[in-house]
């Protein structure tokens, strides 16, 4: 222990003495990405000329084709594409539900399929409806009160959690277990209050799972809006005998073949260690992908820009990596790390840009006590760009599968508090996002990559040694 709090001093004192350089190039960095920055042309031609890049559909394509061609024109060392085989589902005609107080007496609410649900009847469905506040709820019904009604999940997000990434986690299994558990107990379909803090008319999509519910067993599953939430529960206490109608037409393909994106610079002088940065280039359907997760993706690629115009020559090979089908499925990651693993490569540090692109305020790290005290000793240097957070905690879902003991993972922090307004949902346009906030974003991780490919990081065999 003391030879590993020695060698933390070590590299810290190395770090204050070489201070006046890294300020000088992370004012590179930031000054480039503020007058010259490319991410915002990039995320704007995404957005709007080519949209939701659902997995598996012809705007997934189209962004892979125009991302590697941005790649190309950067001139990287390498730029290709790696095949990967994802889901191909279907969203269909518009849904469509209401609430029927009285037989011809309706008020339509806003709903969208989740991803992956199966389509209702032709017809649609309609019958009386069971409010719960979560999965526990089932069990204490029992079949006998939900068979053949549609479950209604309304536990909210919590709004005392300042993390609303926590509240997310705190409600987000009823979206994708609640069908596969409802089904158990003979359930009609599922409604689920969309994952969002604010009271709004967007219903909000996202992955579900049926588990191992045979396909014939399995029943639709749709989010509805807040505001169509508090509707709906206002109105079964009222009248608890009210009924709920839905219809929707999505449907489940057969795989199909697409690519993660990836470019990179050799490093000059540990090449077989690499570096990666990257989000994830698929989204759903319902809006154009901006903040989940085009602004990743753009950073991830600028930051491989900015360090080449700044001059600075990396250590250690960076590479970008711009993961398909994180939004239902994770088959980007998952192949990158098999890949990864069947080539024996060193992977020593990675980033993920996937929480939007909201004003930067720190990272998250998933990595030893060592390399988080080494990265704590940078904090004076980005202070100046009110980038403050440095914690343990999470890198990212495309990233994940690359852990290993000695490589640090990590994810870039932006303000979270408008991320879920927008998350999955209509709104998540180009026109949300600021064009400023994305270009902090990306300086931010390019500084941090830079200070990475510089000093390293301390692997269990420094630490034992």
């Amino acid at each position: 222990m003391r030879t590993s709090l020695l060698l933390i001093l070590l590299l810290i004192s190395a770090t204050n003495f070489a201070q006046s350089e890294d300020e000088k190039q992370m004012k590179a960095i930031y000054d480039l990405a503020l007058t010259e920055g490319k991410a915002y042309d990039w995320l704007n031609y995404l957005s709007n000329q080519i949209g939701g890049r659902l997995s598996g559909s012809v705007q997934a394509q189209q962004a892979v084709d125009y991302t590697k061609g941005q790649l190309d024109s950067l001139g990287l060392d390498r730029v290709w594409l790696q095949p990967v085989m994802v889901p191909k589902w279907v969203r269909g005609t518009p849904e469509f539900a209401y609430i029927e107080t009285k037989p011809g007496l309706t008020t339509n609410v806003p709903i969208c399929a989740l991803g992956g649900s199966v389509a209702t009847p032709d017809g649609g469905i309609k019958t009386n409806v069971v409010e719960v506040q979560g999965i526990e709820d089932l069990e204490k019904l029992g079949r006998e009160k939900i068979e053949g009604k549609i479950v209604f999940y309304n536990r909210p997000m919590d709004p005392t959690q300042i993390s609303t990434f926590s509240a997310y986690s705190g409600c987000v299994d009823q979206r994708y277990s609640g069908a596969a558990e409802a089904g158990k107990y003979g359930a009609a379909g599922v409604i689920v209050r969309s994952m969002n803090l604010r009271l709004d008319d967007y219903p909000h999509t996202g992955s579900m799972s049926y588990g191992e519910t045979p396909v014939a067993e399995r029943v639709p599953a749709a989010a509805i809006s807040t505001k169509g939430a508090e509707l709906l529960s206002a109105t079964l206490k009222l009248n608890p005998a009210i009924k709920f109608y839905f219809k929707q037409n999505c449907k489940q393909f057969d795989d199909v073949e697409s690519y993660n994106v990836i470019g990179e610079i050799k490093g000059t002088i540990h090449p077989n260690e690499i570096m990666v940065v990257g989000g994830h280039l698929d989204s759903w359907d319902l809006g154009d992908g901006s903040h989940d997760d085009g602004t990743g993706c753009v950073q991830s690629m600028d930051v491989l820009r900015l360090l080449k115009e700044t001059g600075y020559r990396p250590k250690r090979t960076l590479r970008v990596v711009l993961f398909m089908n994180e939004e239902n499925g994770l088959r980007g990651g998952n192949k990158y790390a098999e890949v990864a693993r069947a080539k024996n490569e060193k992977h020593v540090f990675a980033l993920e840009s996937d929480a939007g692109g909201f004003t930067p305020r720190g990272f998250s790290f998933d990595c030893s006590d060592e390399n988080l005290a080494q990265v704590q000793s940078w904090k004076k240097l980005f202070e100046p760009y009110l980038i403050h957070l440095f914690v343990k905690g999470y890198g990212g879902a495309d990233i994940g599968p690359l852990k290993t003991d000695d490589l640090v993972l990590a994810g870039l922090v932006p303000d979270s508090q408008r991320y879920f307004d927008h998350h999955h949902a209509e709104n998540d346009t180009f026109e949300h996002v600021n064009q400023r906030e994305l270009q902090l974003g990306a300086a931010s991780m390019a500084s941090l990559v830079y200070l990475i490919d510089k000093y390293g990081t301390i692997t269990s065999d420094k630490i034992k040694g």
